[in-house]
This record gives structure tokens, C-alpha cells and sequence, in this order.
């Protein structure tokens, strides 16, 4: 009885882990699998993935659904991948809300609390030496790079939208790297990430209304359409570059997990919460707008604040927030066994 107990609280657990990465990979500028590697369940991510190989399908064809979920970790993947799709219709739904309300504050708790997380996955880290610095450094080039790049327009061309798929999946692969930021900069961000889920909303919402008009709106079975093609570039991006990391991680193990918190590093400026917003203008200096009719945005402008107002006080309070509570969550992480 004790032991079942464990197992359900352990699902739970590992279900709000992946809402935590699921709401974090909705964020333009923050990594799922930042948040995967600094809550620790990154590598057992990628490696569990790894399993969805030739092997696994020989054992779910000839040996049973139950040994194949037993050989890719399956307990631990559905409860992950539960919570990013709890996460994605719940959760994200409300820091959009936040985000259209309080973006200031939102962004800088999540400076503060990637900047705690950095600190403590750094000072786990004991293998700094000359290669793992160079790897480091060049992780946390990479990272600000991004931080760089203009956006693009948008673009629904169905092999361009699976490439999209694969590229946004990235976010939960390669932590410090931003799925949604770098949709938001080849342009489809707002197509992929809000249009195309809004018309799932709405047909869900018409079908308990057992209204099926939905299935002659031309823009609506277009926008599915996106989103299905969407999802299995996903799926596709996800798994490959799974395998690759999974690769990498065995053979150059302390050098990649080196670039990687270089890349999170390097990454903190596109989570600056101090920005103003450039927006996409024509070529007569309008406003470009989306079909949901949000404003594009082209880039980020980084700023500091000139004074401490009641805005920039608060936002100060935020980072500080996010670095006491990443502080409790070390405190009240498991000690590992010696």
C-alpha cells in the first residue's frame, strides 16, 4: 500500500515538472529544457527518449505493449508530457494573461529565477577545467546570439510550418534555448502558438455546444490542418534530436552539460526584463498586425532603469522572488546519497 502511495505521489511530482517545463516552453526566451535541467530530470528527459528506437518497436510488436512501455521508461514520459499538455491549455493560458498585464514583472521573476538556477547547477558542476571553460564560454556565445536576431514574417507553407515543428522543439532538448523564441523570430510564433491553438479553443468549444459548423469554416480546418503538421514536426524534432543529445551526453558528458549552462548563461539577455518592444513595420511605417490582430514584433530593445519607480521596484522585487524561491527549492531538494 505504502509503496503505491509513493509511486502515484512520484507521478504527481514528475506531472508538475513537466507543467513547469510545459508553461516555460510556451515563453518566448525561456527554455523547457532550461527549467528540466536546473529542476534535475533533464537527462533522464533525454535518455528516455533515446529508448524510442527500433528496439522498442520489436518489443511493442512482439512482446507486448507492457514491455515496450517498461523499456522507454513509459511511466515517467507520460507523466512528463501530461503535465506539458495540462500545462499548455491551463497554465499558459493564464501567463498570457499575466504577460498582457504585468509583462514587466513576469519577465523579470523568470530573470531571477534562471538566474538562481544558474548559480546552484554551476556550483554543482565540479569538473572546471580548460575545455569545459572553453565549452562554457562558447555555449554562452551562442546563447547571446539570439538575443541578436530580427524576426521574420509569417509564413504557413506546410513544409516550412514541419520545419517549425522541428526547430521549436528545441526549446525542451537544448536548454537555454527558446522553442517559442525562435518561432517568434522566423515569424510564426503568433500563427503556431496562439492562432492555431485558439481554433483547437474554438472547436472544442463548439463541439460540447454540439455546434459542428466548425467543419465548413475553411480558416478554422486550415489552421488544424497547421497545427497537426505542426505537432508532428514536433514529435519528428523531438525524438532526433533526442537521439543526438543522448549520443553526446554519453561520450562528452561534462563538456556538454559545461555549454549547456553557458547557453542559459548567454541566454539571460532575451529575458532582460528591461526591454522595449521594436515592432514589424511596413514599408510606409505602419504597424504590421496578425490575423488575431496583435501587433508583430520585430526585436527587443534592452534598457536600464534610469530611476527606482514603483514599476522597477516591484520588477526588482520579482528577481529577487524568483532567486529566494529557487534558494527554498535546493533547500528542500532530496540530499543525494554518498
Amino acid at each position: 500500500m505504502a509503496k503505491k502511495e509513493n509511486d502515484r505521489n512520484s507521478f504527481i511530482i514528475t506531472v508538475l515538472k513537466g507543467i513547469a517545463m510545459g508553461t516555460a516552453n510556451k515563453i518566448p526566451g525561456v527554455s523547457g529544457g532550461a527549467v528540466a535541467f536546473v529542476i534535475g530530470f533533464y537527462e533522464e528527459l533525454i535518455y528516455s527518449l533515446t529508448k524510442i528506437n527500433r528496439t522498442a518497436f520489436y518489443l511493442l510488436f512482439h512482446r507486448g505493449f507492457s514491455k515496450f512501455y517498461k523499456y522507454i521508461n513509459g511511466r515517467f514520459l507520460v507523466a512528463i508530457f501530461s503535465g506539458t499538455i495540462i500545462s499548455f491549455f491551463t497554465i499558459s493560458k493564464l501567463l498570457d494573461l499575466l504577460l498582457s498585464y504585468y509583462e514587466l514583472h513576469v519577465w523579470a521573476f523568470f530573470f531571477g529565477l534562471i538566474l538562481g538556477s544558474i548559480y546552484f547547477v554551476s556550483m554543482e558542476f565540479n569538473d572546471w577545467n580548460k575545455k569545459t571553460i572553453i565549452s562554457m564560454l562558447i555555449g554562452a556565445a551562442i546563447g547571446f546570439s539570439f538575443s541578436l536576431i530580427n524576426s521574420s514574417t509569417e509564413n504557413d507553407n506546410l513544409l516550412f510550418v514541419f520545419f517549425c515543428g522541428i526547430i521549436s522543439i528545441s526549446g525542451m532538448t537544448l536548454p537555454g534555448l527558446s522553442g517559442s523564441f525562435i518561432l517568434m523570430v522566423i515569424g510564426n510564433y503568433v500563427l503556431l502558438m496562439v492562432d492555431s491553438v485558439n481554433a483547437l479553443y474554438e472547436i472544442a468549444h463548439m463541439s460540447i455546444m454540439l455546434d459542428f459548423s466548425w467543419t465548413s469554416n475553411a480558416e478554422i480546418l486550415r489552421l488544424v490542418k497547421i497545427l497537426a503538421v505542426f505537432t508532428t514536426g514536433s514529435i519528428v524534432g523531438l525524438v532526433s534530436l533526442s537521439h543526438i543529445l543522448g549520443y553526446l551526453l554519453k561520450r562528452h558528458h561534462q563538456t556538454v552539460i559545461a555549454q549547456i549552462i553557458g547557453i542559459i548563461v548567454g541566454s539571460l539577455g532575451v529575458v532582460w526584463p528591461w526591454k522595449n518592444k521594436i515592432y514589424m513595420k511596413d514599408d510606409f511605417g505602419n504597424i504590421l498586425y496578425s490575423r488575431n490582430g496583435k501587433e508583430i514584433i520585430e526585436s527587443y530593445h534592452a534598457y536600464f532603469p534610469s530611476s527606482l519607480d514603483l514599476e522597477t521596484f516591484i520588477a526588482v522585487v520579482m528577481v529577487l522572488f524568483g532567486i529566494v524561491l529557487v534558494i527554498i527549492l535546493e533547500k528542500l531538494k532530496p540530499k543525494k546519497l554518498t
